[in-house]
């Protein structure tokens, strides 16, 4: 009889004609802004990324929801393409799309706002799937790089998600994040295991070693994520408690950070992010909160702190940022990516 409803309960959705669904992360009124007032605001919140419940329908949606509900489908299907364990991510502003590497879901979100669909990609070639994806990168003509820390591998993705083939196997033992210099194609992997960086050019052969374990300049203690903007490379020195900024021939240029138990302290900083301004993000996950540091690595404002609520975190991992001056967190543990913007103003 269950069968026999929803056979026509389908028909019916399919007499309603086509809909079009659409991406919708944008927050409704009121939005939360930082710093609190009585100080300008330099910071709101826009939404946020979760899942399937971002996209919506222009007509026969409500309905569609409705007939769902009745047949027990609206909440219950595991299949249902929710984030889980975000990690990282990258936006491609020229095609609309925002790229989510999850280690729940042991794949890729694609959130494309222009064609209002949710794709997910776990197909990593040759028979293989992804298991820990963590770090993700843009690559020339809409390619990815993709980070495989499980895997030992970086798999590289055509526009589609299509597998183009992978490096690093038998050199990389722990890949976790990655960055590219898109002027000469250097990709930068840090070897968390290894505690060093390594330096592959755009064909994947292993150019460079960056680095090896101490806490001297230089020196690294389980390096995770990394960023590469104004031709510097940014990594997050996590079990050393800082942030090294390194040229893009791998020399010293600033390090800043410390162990410590107030707010602005890097105990374990994992993401790490810079934008056009030059205005640097770091995720400081043991205290959960986003960090903004000047160019020359100066606390300016820190976001966030323990919780589920609107600009709360819990375990945060990656943060990225957008041509529009969007900044996004994966908020691991609350499943979801929360997305920031920049207003204007100083924060000096």
């Amino acid at each position: 009889m269950r069968i026999v409803v929803i056979i026509c309960l389908l028909a019916t959705l399919g007499a309603c004609g086509e809909t079009k669904s659409f991406l919708r992360y944008e927050a409704s009124g009121e939005r939360m802004v930082w710093p609190k007032l009585p100080e300008a605001a330099r910071y709101r919140y826009v939404g946020h990324f979760t899942g399937e419940d971002n996209i919506f329908r222009e007509e026969g949606g409500r309905l569609e929801k409705i007939l769902r509900w009745i047949v027990g489908l609206a909440n219950s299907d595991p299949d249902r393409l929710m984030l889980q364990r975000p990690q990282s991510g990258v936006v491609d502003d020229a095609r609309g799309r925002v790229y989510i590497t999850d280690v729940g879901r042991r794949g890729i979100f694609v959130f494309d706002e222009p064609k209002g669909q949710i794709l997910f990609w776990d197909d990593a070639g040759q028979s293989k799937r992804f298991t820990t994806p963590s770090g993700i990168v843009l690559g020339a003509n809409g390619q990815l790089f993709v980070a495989d820390a499980d895997l030992g591998e970086v798999i590289r993705l055509g526009p589609n998600g299509e597998p183009m083939g992978s490096f690093g196997e038998g050199i990389l033992k722990r890949p976790t994040g990655i960055a590219r210099d898109p002027q000469t194609g250097r990709i930068y992997v840090s070897d968390t295991h290894a505690h060093n960086i390594k330096v592959f050019d755009d064909d994947g052969k292993l150019r460079e070693v960056i680095g090896q374990r101490g806490e001297g300049i230089g020196e690294f203690n389980f390096p995770t994520f990394l960023t590469f903007a104004g031709n510097k490379l940014y990594v997050t020195d996590t079990l050393n408690s800082r942030i090294q900024v390194l040229n893009s021939e791998g020399k010293y240029v600033l390090k800043f950070g410390r162990r410590g138990l107030y707010v602005g302290d890097l105990p374990r900083p994992k993401g790490i992010s810079v934008d056009r301004a030059g205005r640097i993000y770091v995720v400081e996950s043991y205290y959960d909160h986003l960090l903004v540091y000047s160019p020359d690595g100066q606390l300016l404002l820190p976001i966030g702190g323990t919780g589920s609520e609107i600009g709360e975190f819990y375990l945060p991992s990656g943060v990225w940022t957008d041509a529009r001056g969007r900044v996004y967190v994966a908020d691991m543990f609350n499943s979801r990516v929360e997305i920031f913007e920049y207003v204007g103003g100083s924060l000096k």
